[in-house]
């Protein structure tokens, strides 16, 4: 008799077979730490900026005057790493924080001159980096990628909330 640990999954598959290496999410993962690793060394060796910094820079960079969940929601990152970035680039003076003109009830922060001055030196080094990373492929390699990175992503906002009660 097979005890819970070690019956085939619904996809036909049990902890016998699996393989960490091939394992889509611990690869996205191994994926995604080279990537970033190769992206952040520009904005950390020539500003010291953080991943969740240089982020929360980029978001403004190109969004104008947002309030922090907003940077939240076009980010990627949750409201802590926000609330850290926020208040680490208030402190280096690359951003400050405003009273939204159209709601007095909303705060939104936006990058001071200083910001966006080094946003705009980091965009030619970081979009180098990017352009290194794809070096190689063609255009429509380029566009299934990220065709396929986008479906993927599709599919995991799409899954269900695992059930804890199950077993």
């Amino acid at each position: 008799m097979h005890g819970p640990d070690d019956r085939p999954a619904e996809n036909g598959r049990s902890a016998d077979d699996f393989e960490l290496n091939a394992f889509f999410p611990y690869l996205v993962r191994i994926f995604y730490r080279s990537v970033i690793t190769s992206v952040s060394r520009v904005y950390a060796t020539r500003y010291g900026l953080s991943v969740s910094e240089w982020r929360t820079m980029a978001v403004l960079g190109v969004g104008g005057a947002l309030s922090a969940g907003e940077i939240v929601e076009r980010s990627s990152m949750d409201k802590v790493n926000v609330s850290r970035a926020i208040k680490a680039l208030r402190e280096r003076e690359l951003l400050k924080r405003d009273i939204d003109g159209d709601d007095r009830r909303r705060a939104v922060v936006r990058l001071t001159d200083r910001g966006r001055d080094v946003f705009r030196d980091l965009v030619p080094l970081v979009t180098e980096v990017e352009d290194g990373l794809l070096a190689g492929l063609t255009q429509d390699e380029r566009a299934t990628l990220f065709g396929l990175m986008e479906k993927v992503r599709s599919n995991a906002e799409a899954l269900p909330e695992p059930d804890k009660d199950a077993q």
